[in-house]
């Protein structure tokens, strides 16, 4: 029978104990960030699956390497409007949004 370590924690406990219960604005904050640097993960993700350097996506979609670059290394937060646009023009796909409550 494996013995659990008790210097180690899942995420879920290390957020809890640096960043406080979900709800508190530390944590929500970290969470909200989190969410920003998935967006911009995916953005990169995709743009390699469809075989797009950063500037060929950017010429796509009328903006600048620089902007894609910042985005994906979650310098910069983009828009819905915009991540309409790098989706649709950039990567020829549908931009989905959903609410979970």
């Amino acid at each position: 029978m494996k013995t659990k370590n008790k210097n180690v924690m899942t995420l879920e406990e290390f957020k809890e104990k640096n960043y406080g219960k979900r709800g508190t604005k530390k944590r929500d904050e970290l969470e909200a960030g989190y969410e920003n640097f998935k967006i911009g993960v995916l953005l990169h993700q995709a743009r390699l699956e469809k075989g797009l350097t950063q500037e060929e996506l950017a010429a796509k979609v009328g903006t600048t390497k620089s902007y894609i670059s910042k985005i994906e290394n979650n310098i910069k937060e983009a828009r819905i409007s915009t991540l309409q646009k790098i989706v649709e023009l950039g990567f020829g796909g549908h931009l989905e949004l959903s609410i979970k409550l």
